[in-house]
């Protein structure tokens, strides 16, 4: 499909060097220098370059409502990328745990998620990219581990720890082990076990890790670090390959980063809160300080917006700079040259913002509507003119 072919008239446009009241023509996917002919008066709203949201688990309540409940996959998928359009993301990376955690986090859960991911990809408006979310210590799973993320088409690997190594190595339970048992199927003290093993061979991790990531290098997949917390954990992850430090837990890591050329990703809903949920260090004062590349939606599709604009609300930073943490430097750090910036000849990847609400009114992928929603709907679709500048209209819209 080729999508709309519209000028859009009347809205303030977000360009790289600011907003700027200009017409934004797109045609056939991409964004054009040249009227296509179909005018549409956007007076009133802004139109910014579409979220790239660069790690996001908050489709797990779609794909399983409630334990067992959901046995069509691909059901879940559609689901979630709608709510995915509904927040102005054109371009999701759908974040999959493969954890000792079972359940929803398990092995066998995570082969579902990336099979569903795979086959709905080509019917679905927006670009969705699966990332592989793997727990370290589960060196048993580490020779089958590339084969694995090529089959599933994964390209986009995290690496995570969050095995509770202090309790599990003082002798005592874990808290809510239970749950986490009955979650995972298992029976709670086999659980515990089972994480007194995977703790006991820590020593071994980092051997296994030397020889895995070089695999997964070769096959071209881009990798990061989860919750680097010191400096040496950065120069770690960085001497094997890994260059992208995911949520950072402190100041420490993330200028260990900034000052190695790493890029940065950072929790919208740390910014949204005021800070972390967890106690980490603070997303805003982090980005205060020059020491953020992009900010996800981690856990919640709505924050990205959100804490943009909280940002220039808070005189942080102005418009144009806070966007470019939504997509501008995502697309960076994902190596997508074709998006991020509203420019002629890159992808037409656009959220439409009522000006007084700053909600989101559209949100376009590709020239080709994933959401729409209120009076935007009838100027659109229901009031395109020829635009004076264009005496021959493109067909496609």
């Amino acid at each position: 499909m080729t999508g709309l072919a519209l000028d859009l008239t009347g809205a303030e446009v977000l360009f790289p060097d600011g907003l700027r009241r200009e017409r934004l023509s797109f045609a056939d996917g991409v964004i054009t220098s040249d009227p296509t002919g179909y005018e549409v008066d956007l007076g009133g709203f802004l139109v910014l370059p579409g979220i790239i949201d660069l790690h996001g688990d908050g489709f797990e309540r779609h794909l399983a409502p409630r334990r067992g409940a959901m046995k069509e996959m691909t059901e879940g998928v559609v689901a979630a990328e709608a709510e995915l359009a509904a927040n102005g993301i054109t371009t999701g990376v759908m974040a999959q745990f493969y954890s000792w955690e079972g359940g929803l986090r398990g092995p066998e859960f995570a082969a579902r998620v990336f099979a569903a991911i795979r086959d709905v990809r080509g019917e679905v408006v927006t670009d969705l990219i699966p990332q592989l979310r793997f727990e370290i210590n589960l060196l048993d799973h580490y020779a089958g581990l590339p084969k694995q993320i090529a089959e599933w088409d994964v390209p986009y690997v995290v690496f995570n720890d969050h095995l509770p190594h202090d309790r599990l190595a003082a002798g005592k339970k874990p808290p809510r082990l239970t749950g986490q048992a009955l979650k995972a199927g298992r029976n709670p003290e086999r659980h515990w076990a089972f994480l007194r093993e995977l703790h006991d061979r820590s020593p071994e991790v980092p051997a296994a890790l030397d020889r895995l990531v070089p695999q997964l290098a070769a096959a071209g997949l881009r990798m990061g670090s989860h919750d680097d917390h010191t400096e040496i954990d950065r120069a770690t992850w960085r001497s094997r390959g890994v260059a992208i430090s995911e949520f950072p837990e402190t100041a420490e890591a993330a200028e260990a980063a900034r000052d190695a050329a790493d890029s940065v990703i950072l929790g919208a809903p740390n910014v949204v809160r005021g800070g972390s949920h967890k106690g980490n260090a603070s997303a805003v004062e982090l980005i205060t300080m020059g020491l953020g590349d992009a900010l996800a939606s981690d856990y919640h599709y709505p924050s990205p917006r959100r804490a943009a604009l909280m940002l220039v609300r808070s005189g942080i930073c102005d418009l144009a700079t806070a966007w470019n943490l939504l997509s501008q430097g995502p697309a960076r750090i994902l190596g997508l040259s074709d998006r991020g910036r509203i420019a002629p000849g890159l992808r037409a990847d656009l959220v439409i913002l009522d000006a007084a609400s700053q909600r989101v009114a559209a949100t376009i992928s590709a020239g080709r509507l994933s959401y729409l929603h209120g009076d935007i709907a009838s100027r659109l679709i229901g009031q395109r003119r020829p635009f004076s500048g264009s005496t021959s209209p493109r067909q496609g819209a």
